[in-house]
């Protein structure tokens, strides 16, 4: 007890001393060895000053108490305009992202000393961020003039004209990175993704080589690759790169939807499954897991399990559900169910009025179905006027039937009208 009592009459000794010193000695060596609160405790002690507040901001700043440093800070600079404390001042407005406030203060600082480029590009990259293009490009354009070898100056001048929506300048920046810095792997992302909404394939394989060269495992890059190798139907190589993706990416389920897809199109059936499944209880609403789950379980004859995911894939699915629909109505077709699969080829084709397959289908089960062929022929009249030159052998029986009913209806002296 009476240790802890000598403790305590030191330590209040301890900072009455730092209270009747004119320098901040003691709090200092607190902050240093990471006794923050004593430190902030002695501070209290000093009588308010540009110092004693300027300390204080130093210290909340450290531990990431952004709003109690930016108080301080503020406080700090009503006793003395100082550079040093205005660009803290400025880091905790962004920390908290009152990148608006950081602008001001930046700003007021380059309208005096305008080769300040550091601030500048961080003043630049602020415009990038509060989305003002317009003074991001000249802020970039006066960085690059001043620096012609800085990479990072003219990717941040593609971004600003990315904002601006212009296309030709953003990739020229790019290309101006990318000389610069053969390694700047965000430059070549963006040439890569650039040249892929051209459709300039060529361009788009160049730049993702290069890109996983320097980084064989980037996500954007790989999903690139895997992507095209998909599109040419080259599902085999699809799967060692996209095991690793989703060795790599745990959280990200394009691996695992990939791998659904090629096994399902390389005919390897139950790791589809299996991926598939996955897929379903990881991202609930991704809707075409259920959607290849119902294709797979019609191969194998399993009408229930298919109509369980169809029926799941379309309730779930919240883009164009055709290829759901049009799954659903041929399981119905196959069980017999002639009127819920026209109902349901129905819905398939109002989903995507581009489905010509799903308005052919439509078209015939009615005139199957249907004694009466006006809606048969309403719907054989659509998909010639749409669909005419889709498929030869479809549209040849589509103006067979045309002909035979006007005929049939010629001669009954009815019209189809």
């Amino acid at each position: 007890m009476k240790k802890n009592f000598v403790i305590i009459i030191s330590f209040l000794t301890f900072l009455n001393l730092d209270a009747q010193t004119p320098n901040f000695t003691i709090s200092d060596s607190l902050f240093a060895i990471g006794r923050y609160k004593m430190a902030l405790k002695s501070l209290k002690n000093h009588k308010p000053s540009f110092l004693s507040n300027y300390k204080k901001g130093v210290i909340f700043e450290s531990i990431d108490d952004h709003k109690k440093a930016i108080h301080s800070f503020e406080k700090a600079l009503t006793f003395k305009d100082d550079y040093k404390t205005k660009l803290k001042l400025a880091k905790s407005y962004r920390a908290l992202k009152k990148s608006k406030k950081a602008i001001k203060i930046y700003e007021d600082i380059i309208a005096k000393d305008s080769l300040n480029l550091v601030l500048k590009y961080q003043l630049g990259k602020l415009y990038i961020i509060t989305k003002n293009p317009k003074k991001a490009v000249a802020t970039f354009k006066s960085l690059v003039k001043n620096d012609k070898e800085n990479a990072n100056y003219s990717y941040h001048l593609a971004l600003s004209y990315a904002l601006q929506g212009k296309r030709d300048p953003m990739i020229n920046c790019l290309i101006a990175t990318f000389e610069k810095d053969t390694l700047h792997i965000k430059a070549i992302t963006r040439l890569a993704k650039s040249f892929k909404k051209l459709n300039d394939k060529d361009s788009t394989q160049l730049f993702v080589d290069k890109g996983l060269v320097i980084s064989p495992n980037h996500l954007d890059l790989n999903k690139l690759k895997i992507n095209q190798l998909y599109k040419d139907k080259k599902y085999a190589e699809t799967i060692p790169l996209l095991i690793n993706l989703d060795t790599l990416y745990k959280k990200e389920t394009y691996g695992m939807s990939m791998l659904g897809r090629s096994y399902y199109h390389l005919d390897s059936l139950k790791k589809a499954k299996k991926y598939f499944k996955k897929l379903s209880f990881t991202d609930r609403e991704n809707f075409k897991a259920n959607t290849y789950l119902g294709h797979i379980a019609m191969f194998q004859k399993d009408y229930r399990a298919a109509w369980f995911n169809y029926m799941v894939a379309t309730t779930k699915g919240k883009e164009k559900r055709d290829e759901e629909y049009y799954g659903l109505a041929t399981m119905f077709y196959e069980t017999k169910k002639p009127k819920q699969a026209i109902k349901a080829f129905e819905n398939a084709y109002k989903e995507n009025f581009g489905n010509y397959r799903a308005l052919y289908q439509l078209a015939k089960m009615s005139d199957d179905y249907y004694k009466e062929k006006k809606i048969a022929y309403r719907h054989y009249i659509n998909y010639v006027e749409k669909f005419y030159d889709k498929d030869e052998d479809m549209t040849a029986f589509v103006k067979r039937r045309i002909k035979e009913i006007k005929k049939e209806y010629f001669l009954r002296g009815e019209s189809l009208k």
